[in-house]
């Protein structure tokens, strides 16, 4: 197994843990921010920083180059609130976005903020308020007022999306299942079905670690086959027949 595949298999249980310990004692478990990490890397295909870095927690390339991100989380036990301040955010670190990940009672996001490092500085940095001034501390209100919603899980039939990812096409992807015993050789490799729907789940905007984990593959397969569908051309190349 390699160390990414083991930090998100140790995250998934962290978040299990965290909702288990919650029922039982009323009181969060204390991994809000880890939480807020994986749930981050997994939604929006973000690389974790495995070695800590002063500053930033994970990187994301895009447009061709390369995003250091400071990634902040928020639990909600009770979904009407919605106030609370945002962790402390040091200027005098490296970054270049900062994410605030909300994550309702059961510890699974359901919205994603995200602000630029220029409007967090002039933020922070605006007289007025001791906690923001000098401990780099704002307000939930605060901070969205600044950013753009990057990503929100949408109601009707509890499916997530990315704001960035296209709408899947048509009737087509009824036939896209995971688990259809077709994909996989008996050695457990994917036959050329099962590469076609592991690009289609990247069509429909999954992340590395979801197609992993539908497709029952590793990170680091799940890696290479996006790697492989993103030199096809991505979200503009052409779908192949399943079978």
């Amino acid at each position: 197994m390699e160390a990414t595949d083991e930090v998100y298999q140790i995250l998934r249980e962290a978040k299990v843990l965290a909702r288990r310990y919650y029922h039982l004692t009323g009181k969060p478990l204390g991994v809000t921010g880890e939480v807020a990490e994986y749930e981050a890397a997994r939604i929006l295909n973000l690389e974790l920083v495995l070695a800590r870095q002063a500053g930033y927690d994970a990187t994301e390339t895009r447009g061709g180059l390369t995003r250091r991100i400071q990634i902040k989380g928020r639990y909600y036990s009770n979904p009407r609130m919605r106030n609370g301040r945002v962790g402390s955010i040091d200027l005098k670190q490296p970054f270049d976005t900062v994410l605030l990940v909300l994550l309702d009672a059961e510890y699974n996001a359901f919205q994603i903020y995200e602000a630029a490092r220029p409007a967090v500085e002039a933020l922070l940095t605006r007289p007025g308020s001791k906690a923001r001034t000098e401990r780099g501390s704002v307000a939930i209100s605060q901070f969205k007022a600044i950013s753009s919603l990057r990503w929100e899980r949408v109601p009707t039939g509890g499916i997530k999306k990315s704001l960035l990812a296209p709408v899947p096409e048509g009737a087509d992807e009824l036939r896209t299942d995971p688990g259809e015993p077709a994909n996989k050789l008996e050695s457990g490799k994917l036959t050329n079905r099962g590469v076609e729907v592991c690009y289609r789940l990247f069509d429909a905007g999954k992340s590395r670690n979801a197609v992993g984990a539908e497709m029952d593959i590793s990170f680091g397969a799940a890696t290479h086959r996006f790697g492989a569908w993103k030199k096809a051309g991505g979200f503009d190349r052409k779908k192949q027949p399943h079978d």
